[in-house]
């Protein structure tokens, strides 16, 4: 049985959670949740700004933020567990409100109507633009392993088309020969690193992997997540905490 003892006035008090799990939240559903984003923090984002009123101590750019929890790190370690490329439809700054427009599947006809304006974005006949979106689902390995989304966009699809060759590229024996291993069978370590070209400076991903997954309950855990997005029972908010790339297009 576990059980966690706490001291309280003095004396020792222990409770049994265990069997007490998942008691109030009998009526929380997926729809009720809010999925962490994974985001690099650059100069213009607002938890950097002590004047913001999203301003988190200690941010500063290139680090990477769990956008529900604000923890901060200098590299996380994660499980892909699913992959999905969608063009989030955005308006300009100053007429949003947060939120996309519309969000459309990658083999969607409409990037067809879009054409390339000045700062490269993709510019829709209604004057939104279309951004390219890779999003990678993942498990944040920690004491406590939790969800979380990774999307990349601009000059991060580069590093995405890396990872996801990375992935497909592996090879195991197995009892009938070779076989590419599900995506969630390994850690991969995500470190941010300065990039620049001559449009800017900003900061961006690196990915390396780690090795396989030695823990059957996190194996488990990892799978399961993927078949819960695979069938649509994550819900996915982009707006506001999800990172606007810095970098240029």
């Amino acid at each position: 049985m576990n059980q966690v003892a706490t001291k309280k006035e003095g004396a020792l008090a222990t409770f049994d959670m265990e069997a007490d799990a998942q008691q109030g939240a009998q009526n929380i559903s997926q729809e009720d949740l809010a999925l962490p984003f994974l985001k690099i923090l650059g100069q213009l984002s607002p938890e950097v700004n002590k004047r913001d009123g999203k301003y988190v101590e200690g941010a500063e750019p290139g680090k990477i933020i769990n956008t529900v929890t604000n923890e901060m790190y200098d590299a996380v370690d994660v499980i892909p567990v699913f992959y999905k490329r969608q063009y989030v439809e955005w308006q300009d700054r100053g007429t949003s409100t947060g939120a996309p427009v519309a969000i459309h599947e990658a083999d969607s006809d409409i990037v067809s109507t879009t054409t390339r304006d000045k700062s490269y974005k993709d510019r829709l006949p209604n004057g939104n633009y279309l951004e390219n979106t890779a999003n990678h689902f993942v498990i944040l390995m920690g004491d406590s392993p939790t969800t979380a989304l990774i999307s990349m966009k601009a000059t991060q699809l580069k590093v995405s088309r890396k990872w996801n060759s990375m992935m497909m590229g592996l090879k195991m024996q197995g009892k009938n020969g070779m076989f590419t291993p599900p995506t969630y069978s390994h850690i991969y370590k995500l470190k941010t690193v300065q990039q620049s070209n001559d449009k800017g400076t900003w900061f961006g991903w690196d990915v390396s992997r780690v090795g396989p997954i030695a823990d059957a309950g996190i194996y488990k855990i990892a799978k399961d997540f993927g078949a819960s997005v695979s069938k649509g029972d994550v819900k996915v908010k982009h707006g506001n905490q999800e990172s606007k790339s810095e970098a240029p297009y």
